[in-house]
């Protein structure tokens, strides 16, 4: 059965292209235009992994990794931060938000699917 990757971004064009290499490697997608948006998408189903802009309308990423990390579903669910965002500063937050992974756009296809096999749970 494909793994669940629930993926949070404003830009439909950054969606289109992690969604592209994600189902390209085998995996169901989920897309959230923000943080609000994509709280709305954790209903229960199980999702193996997000992937998280951090500057987004609504809600920031950081403010909504806290809020998936309070929802016990989905405590223990991994989040690759996605963003343009280089900064320790920004790092140090999404860190202790409980980010895993940390990937800078632009970012290499490959790159970003390494990523998400190290912290996908079986």
């Amino acid at each position: 059965m494909a793994k669940t990757i629930l993926i949070v971004d404003d830009s439909a064009s950054i969606r289109q292209v992690v969604g592209m290499t994600l189902k390209n490697a085998g995996y169901e997608v989920i897309e959230g235009v923000d943080g609000k948006d994509a709280l709305t998408k954790l209903d229960g189903r199980k999702v193996h992994l997000i992937i998280s802009d951090v500057n987004m309308p609504n809600m920031d990423g950081i403010t909504f990794v806290k809020n998936v990390k309070q929802m016990p579903a989905y405590k223990f669910t991994p989040v690759i931060m996605l963003t343009t965002e280089a900064g320790d500063g920004k790092k140090g937050e999404g860190q202790a938000a409980g980010a895993k992974a940390w990937v800078v756009k632009p970012f290499q296809p490959a790159q970003m699917l390494t990523a998400v096999s190290k912290l996908i749970l079986p």
